[in-house]
């Protein structure tokens, strides 16, 4: 109950405390809404850039791969075009090592060119000369052998034969150029680092195309890290290269070497959103020739982190704004609300019946001039009641004894109707028509009906003609033509009898018999028209022209009462495009048309 209360006092009926209210409502929703928008765009700013920078690292990381393998490529290119190497290395890759060592020594015995490569020197020298390489491994599918070289040691021949091993199985399934190396291999040379991978190239004979085994080198994937030093501190998440099969080739995390990437599945686009070990931004870069992927993993909670101080400024922003824009105008609506209910009181006083009370202030704005008006009111009533409204009361008695010495109209009526019958009685036969018609028309004035149709107007036109018909004898002719289908429609009152008045008064030729007018109702458009039409004197121009221009005065000028009181009584009840419309002839005759609306419901007045 108390809540109900505090809320009818100071909200329900307090119009400043709902504008405060509503523009406290409209501010915070407004600048929270400006503030969310702007960090979501911000922020996604910050996204997309940490995303790019990590694009840059897989880019070169993704350039450092391909040169690798282009090295590995370039040095069997090499070997092809020398053909005294060629022939070295298909000789050894198809016989037993006893008999390419003798194969050496003839060669070198019959060479008169003083030029003669030493064996198989050529790739020992290509493994001296690039530090990223642990291993370089030629297997003879053949033989079945590996010759590998290794950094800063003895060079092994290792017998892989089928029987013993499994190393055959696993280079003839071997199909991806860059890949872990294999377990059977690592355990033949002893190699067991598992930050390896492998660069294959199959090795043939250029003669024959025949395939003689495989070149193999190993490079420490240390390289590749290095290939990142430039975005130390800078990198969000953790860079992979993947081979075929999803295993680990490179790893800048260091967490998943030596086993194939658990989330290896999952990737499937260059850019998704995807729930790996968490929710994480995922980037690739595609080797078609190679045959590894590029992989970037950014979590979204770490780039988040990159945005945390953004958001938090925006909220500290944003706070204050609101604050402010709601400290502001509260004091200020605050201000007018008191010399508003200081207005209130007041007013309250003078209600009360205290026309003495007056509102102090002096100021300029609106409340101010609302302050000095009501002030200049107050002064304006009192001297209003001293000087005019006693003597209105005093002439609102003398209206009032007035008013009861009229003569009481059903009097008038029982008068008329005396007077009828003894003309009846004395053979005036038409002075008892014409106090007939007088008596109807009197009574349908004073007392008029609650709607009037067509028809009576129409029928108070006919009296008010035969009454002046008999006047003239038979001087004066009529017509009235209607359909009975339009009787029934609503007309205001006394819209003809001024019409046919002003004929009677200005058209009428007492000297002529051939006195005529005619009233013809019809509709069309949805509009009823009536026009009145005699055969009277007419007007003139010049004249015409005055009462043309007197309708549509913005003052009564005293000419054409009648006239000006239908169409202007006509707009008020049917709008101000209708009205009268007068033509005339001089000698001829005058036209009077008048139109409404043939369904408007019309207000009598």
């Amino acid at each position: 109950m108390k809540l109900k209360n505090l809320y009818t006092n100071y909200v329900k009926n307090n119009l400043f405390m709902k504008m405060i209210l509503m523009f406290a409502l409209i501010t915070t929703v407004t600048l929270v809404t400006f503030s969310y928008f702007m960090f979501n765009v911000m922020s996604g700013s910050i996204v997309r850039n940490e995303l790019e920078n990590q694009k840059k690292a897989m880019e070169s990381v993704n350039s450092y791969m391909n040169r690798k393998y282009e090295a590995v490529e370039t040095i069997m290119l090499d070997v092809y075009r020398n053909a005294s190497l060629s022939l070295h290395l298909a000789y050894f890759l198809q016989h037993p090592f006893e008999d390419f060592m003798k194969y050496q020594l003839d060669q070198y015995a019959d060479d008169t060119s003083g030029y003669l490569p030493r064996g198989l020197d050529y790739f020992q020298s290509k493994l001296d000369s690039d530090v990223d390489i642990e291993n370089l491994l030629l297997y003879s599918s053949e033989k079945q052998f590996l010759f590998a070289y290794r950094q800063d040691k003895v060079n092994r021949l290792i017998d892989t034969n089928a029987s013993r091993s499994y190393i055959p199985d696993s280079m003839a399934l071997a199909s991806a150029i860059a890949s872990v190396p294999s377990p059977w291999v690592r355990h033949a040379i002893d190699q067991y680092d598992p930050r390896l991978y492998s660069i294959r190239v199959p090795v043939t004979d250029k003669n024959t195309l025949k395939n003689l085994g495989q070149l193999l080198v190993y490079y420490n994937s240390d390289g590749v890290q290095k290939a990142l030093e430039s975005y130390d501190g800078q990198l969000k998440g953790y860079i992979l290269v993947l081979g075929p099969q999803g295993e680990v080739l490179f790893d800048s995390s260091g967490q998943y070497y030596g086993a194939r990437y658990p989330y290896a599945d999952k990737i499937d686009s260059l850019f998704n959103m995807e729930m790996l070990d968490q929710e994480s931004y995922v980037t690739t870069l595609t080797q078609n020739q190679a045959g590894y992927l590029v992989v970037g993993v950014a979590p979204k909670a770490e780039i988040a982190e990159a945005y945390r101080g953004l958001r938090n400024t925006i909220i500290l922003i944003s706070a204050i704004c609101i604050i402010l824009v709601l400290l502001v105008p509260t004091l200020v609506v605050s201000n007018y609300a008191k010399r508003t209910n200081k207005i209130i009181r007041f007013m309250r006083k003078v209600e009360s019946g205290d026309l003495s009370a007056r509102i102090q202030d002096d100021k300029g704005d609106e409340l101010g001039q609302i302050s000095r008006s009501f002030n200049d009111m107050l002064g304006e009533l009192t001297r209003h009641i001293d000087r005019v409204y006693k003597a209105e009361i005093q002439q609102k008695h003398t209206e009032l004894s007035a008013l009861q010495a009229r003569v009481n109209p059903h009097f008038l009526y029982n008068t008329l109707e005396v007077i009828r019958m003894r003309a009846v009685s004395q053979g005036a036969k038409d002075v008892g028509e014409m106090i007939y018609s007088l008596s109807v028309l009197f009574k349908s004035f004073v007392q008029p009906k609650g709607e009037n149709t067509l028809k009576d107007e129409l029928e108070t036109s006919r009296l008010y003609l035969e009454l002046f018909r008999i006047r003239y004898k038979d001087k004066l002719s009529y017509e009235i033509h209607c359909d009975k289908q339009l009787e029934r429609t609503k007309v205001m009152r006394m819209a003809l009898q001024p019409l046919i008045e002003n004929y009677v008064v200005h058209g009428l030729q007492p000297h002529r018999t051939d006195n005529h007018i005619q009233i013809h109702v019809s509709q069309s458009e949805g509009r009823i028209r009536i026009e009145v039409k005699d055969n009277g004197k007419g007007i003139e121009p010049e004249r015409l022209n005055s009462i043309r221009q007197s309708l549509d005065a913005q003052e009564e000028n005293g000419e054409s009462f009648g006239l000006r009181s239908v169409h202007e009584r006509l707009k008020l009840l049917y709008g101000s495009e209708f009205g009268i419309q007068i033509t005339s002839t001089q000698d001829a005759g005058t036209t009077v048309v008048l139109e409404f609306p043939e369904k408007e419901d019309m207000q009598h007045v």
